[in-house]
């Protein structure tokens, strides 16, 4: 039975993937999850009677969570697992919209801001990547997939002239690094690495902006239309899963392994 693990499947792109792949009964699917009771409550009532899903507990700042989620996974698969999607991860509201020049003018709020999206975004999967890899070794697709941005694209930031969200940016670019070297090491075992961004994804994060921050927005979404003339706007979290995972599903060493892909398989990030 083909098996993969989730981190973050409460609600948005995680949720969406726990869904599809579910769908499937002879899938096994495992996701880590902060607030485990609530996220059971929702599978109960959004996708009842899936019986082949399995919510762990687990934070991607505590490691011995994390250990313990791993221990948890033991029993229900045994010694393999055949994906595992990095889908948890942080985005900053207060530095979403901000230059790095505007954030330098309160230097430890922007200290605090980069460490919390560091320690999230690049320090939590390292050690996620490592405690897991004892299964993902036995398994049969071993693939290790983590769900990213165009953001982290230094091209993208310079053709476009995209120089908000500087600090959640960075930890993305530093995960493409992680990939890369996690992939210079086990390729030879046959594990792939790789970066799937999932587009421009209505997940309700930012339902609830300020007047300025609103503007800050669409100024934004302005550079993303003529980037990609043909750019209508947010997904759906049930479509961009669906991409990520054909792109999941038909990925290859040759072609992904160490490298970060859009949802179309490309470079192509709208």
């Amino acid at each position: 039975m083909p098996s993969y693990l989730i981190t973050g499947a409460s609600r948005g792109i995680g949720f969406a993937l726990l869904d599809q792949l579910s769908e499937n009964a002879d899938n096994v699917v495992i996701t880590i999850v902060r607030n485990k009771a609530a996220t059971e409550s929702k599978i109960a009532t959004d996708l009842p009677g899936r019986k082949n899903i399995f919510v762990l507990q687990g934070d991607l700042t505590d490691v011995e969570s994390i250990k313990n989620a791993f221990t948890e996974t033991q029993k229900i698969l045994g010694d393999s697992l055949d994906v595992l999607i990095a889908n948890a991860g942080l985005i900053s509201d207060y530095s979403a919209f901000l230059s790095l020049s505007e954030l330098g003018s309160d230097t430890k709020a922007l200290d605090a801001d980069l460490n919390q999206l560091f320690q999230v975004n690049v320090v939590g999967n390292i050690h996620l990547f490592n405690i897991f890899l004892p299964l993902i070794k036995n398994g049969q697709a071993k693939k290790i997939v983590t769900i990213s941005s165009g953001m982290s694209d230094e091209k993208l930031a310079l053709d476009i002239g995209l120089f908000e969200a500087g600090p959640y940016s960075i930890s993305k670019a530093a995960m493409n690094m992680v990939n890369a070297k996690f992939q210079a090491e086990f390729k030879n075992e046959g594990i792939i690495f790789m970066g799937v961004c999932p587009g421009s994804v209505d997940t309700g994060h930012y339902d609830n902006l300020s007047p300025e921050d609103l503007q800050r927005n669409m100024a934004m979404g302005d550079k993303f239309v003529g980037y990609a003339p043909g750019f209508k706007g947010w997904a759906t979290p049930g479509d961009s899963a669906r991409d990520v995972l054909n792109v999941v599903q038909k990925a290859t060493m040759e072609a992904n392994g160490g490298q970060l892909v859009s949802h179309f398989g490309n470079k192509q990030w709208l």
